[in-house]
């Protein structure tokens, strides 16, 4: 039986690790990438970089800036994907107060405090409560910032400070979709995915317990079972 390509499509100053459980657990019926969200510094460029080297079918995953890049796809060729899923994101236009705290991280950023903002202020509302002393799960999410980079990471807020409003497509999207989300969730909590199911025609919800943001770091196995049944569907 042919494996499912499948597309796998980190968040802000993520790389390979933050699917790291998923690509393991899933190879046996996927044929899975992970996608490049760092080189361009529009949603639409992302998106179309995805595209093009993308098979001509395929299903997608995105968290986060994922998410939000894999709406896009949706927007620009959504006869291509065969099955959508959605984790920990947000279909919102940024809004002021968002800009002006990505405005001062690229300030800090090109003032040599890069690392700086993972530590002390994404850290602090990335994970779960319980996690934050998690040496391990710490070190790895400080390891990624490091491996992206300054640039890559300015990229990426410039993305998403000028994205779009992508409520308008959800109703549009036909394909099989599943909207995951920590319960714990404090950068996109769970109302925006509730919205998500809601507008979706095809979605349906999962809550992962004990989680933040970082739902398949945080609960791997948890949602590697999901994304599993998600595909066999």
């Amino acid at each position: 039986m042919a494996k499912t390509p499948l597309i796998l499509l980190p968040g802000t100053l993520c790389d390979e690790r933050l699917w790291g459980h998923q690509l393991k657990y899933l190879s046996d019926i996927a044929e899975v990438t992970i996608g490049d969200v760092t080189k361009e510094d529009s949603i639409s460029s992302l998106a179309h970089s995805i595209l093009e080297k993308a098979p001509e079918r395929f299903a997608l995953a995105g968290l986060s800036l994922g998410g939000i890049i894999s709406l896009e796809i949706m927007r620009i060729a959504p006869e291509r994907v065969i099955k959508l899923a959605l984790l920990d994101t947000n279909p919102n236009p940024p809004h002021y107060d968002q800009i002006a705290v990505w405005e001062r991280f690229i300030n800090m950023a090109n003032n040599g405090q890069f690392l700086d903002i993972t530590i002390n202020h994404l850290l602090p509302i990335l994970i779960h409560p319980n996690r934050r002393k998690d040496e391990a799960l710490v070190s790895m999410i400080i390891d990624m910032a490091k491996k992206i980079g300054k640039e890559s990471y300015i990229n990426q807020l410039k993305a998403v400070m000028t994205r779009l409003d992508q409520r308008s497509i959800l109703s549009t999207i036909a394909c099989p979709t599943m909207v995951l989300v920590g319960k714990e969730d404090m950068v996109c909590p769970v109302h925006m995915s509730k919205f998500l199911t809601e507008s979706i025609p095809t979605a349906s919800l999962e809550i992962i317990e004990h989680s933040g943001h970082l739902s398949t770091l945080e609960q791997p196995e948890k949602v590697s079972a999901l994304l599993k049944g998600w595909l066999k569907s």
